[in-house]
């Protein structure tokens, strides 16, 4: 069991039966009345999204999680591909449950599964990914004067807002949260 002062974007709730994760929140009082926490929340079965209000201090109910280290193989369109590395046991995990995160997934890779009852429901991505840039528009010479961003695919198929001075074959971050660049990684 957890509190509302618990929360923190990213954290699990189980909440009126359902699975959700915290988007967004906000605490807010009003002159004579009692706190209350308001919540964005996304339901990690169907992706649907709640606002809920809630008073504060009120109590939720942490989810039994379980979360295995897998390697991911392939995706055949509908199903994507994981191995465990220590059983070497195959599993799929639908698109849809994968919906949002499998803009992100690079063969070979290893990611966080989340369970629930023993059944994946979600993707544990890092906060930001390294990807390659494997197409992109050449910059014009006195376009850099000012903010102007150009598409860039990256190697998982993603598209991303680039400045001008990315090219074809450089490494970027993406945070997985935005999916927006955040920096070029430069190799030393």
């Amino acid at each position: 069991m957890f509190t509302t002062s618990d929360l923190r974007k990213g954290k699990k709730v189980k909440l009126e039966g359902g699975l959700y994760t915290v988007i967004d929140f906000q605490h807010a009082r009003t002159a004579q009345r009692r706190a209350n926490v308001w919540m964005k929340l996304k339901n990690l079965k169907t992706g649907a999204v709640l606002e809920k209000t809630v008073s504060a201090g009120e109590t939720f109910e942490e989810p039994d999680f379980e979360e295995k280290t897998l390697q991911y193989l392939y995706n055949d369109g509908t199903n994507y591909y994981f191995m465990d590395g220590k059983s070497f046991e195959q599993l799929h995990i639908t698109a849809e449950t994968l919906e949002e995160t499998r803009q992100y997934l690079m063969e070979s890779s290893e990611y966080r599964v989340l369970f629930f009852e023993k059944n994946p429901i979600a993707l544990d991505l890092p906060t930001s990914i390294v990807l390659k840039v494997i197409g992109t528009e050449p910059a014009v010479k006195g376009d850099s004067v000012t903010n102007i961003t150009k598409a860039a695919t990256l190697e998982s198929g993603l598209e991303v807002k680039v400045p001008l001075f990315i090219k074809e074959g450089d490494q970027i971050k993406v945070d997985t949260r935005s999916g927006e660049y955040l920096e070029r990684i430069t190799n030393r």
